[in-house]
């Protein structure tokens, strides 16, 4: 289920954490699925559990996951955590708009670049006309 990258620089909890979001964006963890126990995911890394632990509370506080006392952790509604995703990645655009501003960028410029991005430019080519 879950490769860990011996040579990633990033914690090993972030490692899990974006593996974990990665399989229930995708929906191969399904909603309502429950998550392997701490301990046993643990076991099957190698890893501490205390490790786990920390990647699955990064999950329930990003909302992709939900736990339930003395049952475990599941995943959430599929809806709310492509609800997340949409928010947190709106939230990147918009701050990346912002630097773009401050650098200068104009607005028919963002505009060409998102449309060429999803394929539908309007050879603009980023200039005012």
């Amino acid at each position: 289920m879950i490769i860990l990258d011996q040579t990633d620089k990033r914690p090993i909890y972030e490692q899990i954490t974006e593996r974990l979001s990665e399989l229930m964006l995708r929906g191969i963890l399904g909603e309502n699925t429950p998550l392997p126990s701490v301990r046993s995911l643990a076991a099957e890394l190698s890893i501490n559990p205390n490790t786990v632990q920390r990647a699955y509370n990064e999950l329930d506080r990003l909302g992709f996951t939900y736990s339930i006392k003395g049952k475990g952790n599941f995943v959430a509604p599929l809806d709310q955590i492509r609800e997340e995703r949409r928010n947190s990645l709106m939230n990147e655009i918009v701050k990346c708009i912002n630097m773009a501003r401050e650098a200068g960028i104009c607005e028919d410029a963002l505009i060409y670049a998102v449309q060429s991005a999803y394929g539908t430019d309007d050879d603009k080519g980023g200039t005012k006309e």
